[in-house]
């Protein structure tokens, strides 16, 4: 039994990987503020006697013997990052020096949840971990963006200054059950709005393209990447290499939900990334992963997920 500590546990992604490593016969000990994350995501693991919550925010230090640490705190949809931009900032570069401070005095081993995001609009199709990305440095997005990448930074330098065990995951769009219905992302924008028979509003002309990986996929990829040798430290893309316009996800939600709702078209957003497809070549040779879950079944999955969320 390993004690595992989990930043931003009670998030979408984080709750998933605190059921997941409890399953696996861990202790598990999951840090919120509780900003974008909730307590109804976890609730049902409190009676786990191997499992702790604790309310804290990561920009501040926070001390604890454990022996591995996933850092998954940050807001990660546009709307949240870009509420309280400096917070975002600080939560993903203080919150990672604070982790590492951590990880270096007890050493522990660390993983980062980077993203996709690190590649900005990429020039670059598809992109794999050696593309150094086109960031607006100055962007609506840079908060989330820049945020991310000097946390990458902060990780290969404590390794090479310090000798700190560091895994980098770079998490492509991500999308399941215990996501927030009203985060801002494209499919659960699209899902709630067929789902109340609204107009699906698509930014742009629909030819922009993304990648969408189902959540299960994506614990299993970094649970994989966490368990390679220490001599393993990343970037490895983590993500769905199959591709779809925003268009046809669109289309395709309407088709599930059986929506009467009609698509419109606004003004595609600054900085908006025109394509997004991850190279997961590095993920199939070395962590023996790839995944396996297919749009319209995570799609049907959930849907269903909202419609119980949203009494619908």
């Amino acid at each position: 039994m390993k004690r595992i500590l989990i930043t931003g546990g009670a998030g979408f992604i984080g709750s998933h990987l605190c059921e997941r490593l409890l399953n696996k016969g861990n202790e598990v000990i999951s840090l919120d503020n509780y900003f974008t994350g909730a307590k109804s995501n976890i609730i049902h693991l409190l009676d786990n006697p191997y499992f702790e919550l604790i309310r804290h925010d990561v920009t501040m230090p926070f001390f604890i013997e454990i022996d591995e640490i996933y850092n998954m705190a940050c807001p990660a949809s546009p709307i949240h990052y870009q509420y309280n931009s400096i917070k975002t900032i600080k939560t993903s570069v203080m919150g990672a020096i604070n982790m590492l401070g951590l990880a270096k005095r007890i050493k522990a081993k660390i993983l980062q949840a980077s993203t996709s995001e690190v590649y900005g609009d990429p020039k670059i199709h598809p992109q794999p971990e050696t593309y150094w990305g086109n960031v607006n440095p100055i962007g609506p997005r840079s908060c989330y963006d820049e945020g991310k990448r000097c946390a990458e930074s902060l990780f290969v330098n404590y390794h090479e200054q310090n000798n700190v065990r560091i895994k980098i995951a770079r998490i492509f769009n991500t999308y399941g059950t215990r996501m927030h219905p009203y985060d801002g992302r494209v499919v659960s924008n699209f899902i709630v709005q067929a789902l109340n028979g609204k107009d699906i509003t698509i930014y742009g002309d629909g030819s922009q393209t993304r990648s969408f990986q189902y959540v299960d996929d994506l614990i299993n990829g970094i649970i994989k990447l966490m368990e390679t040798p220490d001599s393993i430290t990343g970037p490895i893309n983590i993500g769905n290499p199959d591709e779809f316009s925003i268009k046809e996800l669109a289309e395709k939600i309407i088709e599930i939900t059986g929506s009467k709702s009609k698509i419109t078209f606004e003004p595609l957003p600054t900085d908006d990334p025109t394509q997004r497809k991850p190279d997961i070549s590095k993920a199939k040779e070395i962590l023996k992963w790839e995944p396996k879950i297919k749009l319209e079944e995570g799609l049907v999955k959930t849907i269903e997920y909202f419609k119980e969320t949203l009494s619908l």
